[in-house]
């Protein structure tokens, strides 16, 4: 009776183990658990459930206060955060102003980031510390951004990170936050594994422990989550997505994406590029991406249309610019080139190129959805043209470091806007990349134009937000007119889950273990 009694109670405990475990299935891998060190969309989600910020985002890019319980500013160039008391770093020592002020010294200073957050800290001239729970950041001209703009710089604990190193972070050393989970292990490639931070200033999280699992393989994480493996994957295959939606014992979330699909060209070499040749296979004697009628006539060539429709399987939309209907900054006058092969023609001779050439159109093939597909069929539309191209397509984890050095012609890239407003794929992906101005982080083609430096720079600078919203409508005309990233489609981001789970879809694509809960 006792060994009957004893077995019930064991299988309970499990049953209630079981209850308070959550698996997610991502569809790509966290490179680092360092917040600062790369602007990488599963890094960014993994440091919200182990980190804060002073100023968080929602489902819907909207701010709100967090390290910080309140902001605002006190004149034009001077903002004012009171930090919330009572706070403990995952160890147990208490958050301060210093951590905030060890935090920002850090962020751009990262070592060998291959694109950091410092862009973030741009307008930041000073960080004037009133008392260890009151800070007033001065600005060097009036940036109305500010708060958006430190929603994605996660705060670190000086007493833990001081020294640290990135690998320092992926060990677990200086891996402390405040957040609601704290770092179990991290197996690059594999998984992390988290669990719930007990002393957690805000909700308490119904998760004793959260899995994260990378699944890159579109399949296999559908399989996992039909076999119960995982209780919620993220980036739905398309091809799959009809039939979830379908099951009885799943539920599809969904939600428009702040995450856009472009194309590239190189732009740091103005003679001959790698990988751009002529038909017999001499490379060419200057760079003919500086040439607009190039990128327009590649513009022209591609059906956009057909992208969503046989590619994407209706889960985007065709594009001329960086963030969806509705968000603060999209221009409603702007719709993508016309698909004009004929007209493409036209233009490459124009500018030199009746015959065309060949280049090679470098892709990821695990990262966003559908990726190499989309690089694949836009090939097989240059070709049509005259543009011989090749796809050259390879794990992410092989495309960013040849991307970080500038070894690509042409390639696909995306971008999700964090801020979900007009300012961020600007000041990340347009703007001339400078070290010492915090611009283009993530500008890996180095693309340069003083017309789009400067309108980043007015429009950050001025507090009505009428008139901020027209500065970046005339960006997206000039970029939509200018093309020197040639967009493709506006995702929709997608999530499937079993039933007994409520999910909160994000536009900035994140999947986060506080966004999912037992349903009531």
């Amino acid at each position: 009776m006792r060994r009957l009694l004893t077995l019930a109670a064991c299988l309970l405990w499990m049953q209630d183990a079981a209850a308070q475990s959550l698996t997610i299935g991502n569809a790509a891998v966290v490179t680092t658990i360092d917040p600062h060190y790369h602007n990488l969309g599963p890094n960014n989600a993994l440091g919200m459930q182990i980190f804060d910020r002073l100023v968080d985002r929602d489902g819907q890019a909207q701010p709100y206060a967090s390290l910080a319980e309140s902001y605002q500013a006190i004149s034009d160039t001077v903002w004012a955060f009171k930090l919330r008391r009572g706070v403990t770093w995952h160890d147990g020592r208490p958050f301060t102003a210093d951590d905030v002020v060890f935090t920002f010294a850090r962020v751009p200073d990262v070592p060998n980031s291959p694109g950091g957050f410092g862009g973030f800290l741009r307008a930041i001239a000073r960080v004037e510390v009133v008392d260890a729970h009151t800070i007033h950041i001065h600005t060097h001209q009036p940036h109305p951004l500010l708060p958006l703009d430190l929603a994605s710089v996660s705060i670190i604990a000086r007493h833990a990170a001081e020294g640290a190193q990135t690998e320092d972070y992926n060990s677990g050393r200086a891996s402390i936050g405040t957040g609601p989970y704290r770092l179990s292990a991290y197996r690059s490639g594999d998984r992390v594994e988290l669990v719930r931070h007990d002393a957690y200033w805000g909700e308490r999280e119904p998760w004793a422990r959260v899995t994260i699992r990378f699944l890159l393989n579109d399949g296999a994480r559908t399989a996992a989550l039909l076999s119960g493996d995982v209780d919620l994957i993220e980036q739905i295959p398309t091809s799959d997505l009809a039939r979830l939606r379908r099951d009885p014992k799943l539920v599809v979330t969904e939600s428009p994406s702040t995450r856009t699909a472009f194309l590239s060209p190189d732009y740091s070499r103005t003679g001959a590029t790698p990988l751009v040749t002529d038909n017999a296979g001499t490379p060419l004697p200057a760079n003919p991406f500086h040439d607009a009628r190039i990128r327009r006539a590649l513009s022209m060539a591609i059906n956009r249309e057909a992208l969503v429709e046989r590619v994407m399987e209706g889960a985007a939309e065709a594009t001329a610019q960086w963030l969806p209907r509705g968000a603060f900054g999209y221009n409603p006058d702007i719709r993508p080139r016309a698909f004009d092969p004929e007209g493409a023609r036209r233009l490459l001779a124009e500018a030199g190129f009746p015959e065309g050439f060949r280049l090679v159109l470098a892709t990821p093939n695990d990262r966003w959805p559908n990726d190499s597909r989309l690089a694949q069929a836009v090939a097989q539309m240059w070709t049509r043209i005259g543009v011989r191209t090749q796809v050259d397509a390879m794990p992410f984890a092989a495309f960013v470091p040849r991307r970080s050095r500038q070894e690509h012609a042409m390639q696909l890239g995306a971008w999700g806007s964090s801020t979900g407003e007009g300012s961020n794929y600007l000041l990340a992906i347009v703007s001339t990349y400078d070290r010492q101005r915090l611009t283009g982080a993530s500008n890996m083609t180095r693309h340069s134009d003083p017309r789009f430096d400067a309108l980043l720079l007015r429009g950050a600078a001025t507090m009505d937000d009428a008139e901020r919203e027209a500065i970046w409508r005339k960006a997206v005309a000039l970029y939509a007119e200018e093309e020197p990233m040639i967009q493709l489609v506006q995702y929709v981001n997608t999530w499937a889950h079993r039933r007994g789970l409520r999910h909160e879809p994000r536009m900035d694509e994140r999947t986060i273990a506080m966004g999912i809960r037992p349903a009531p």
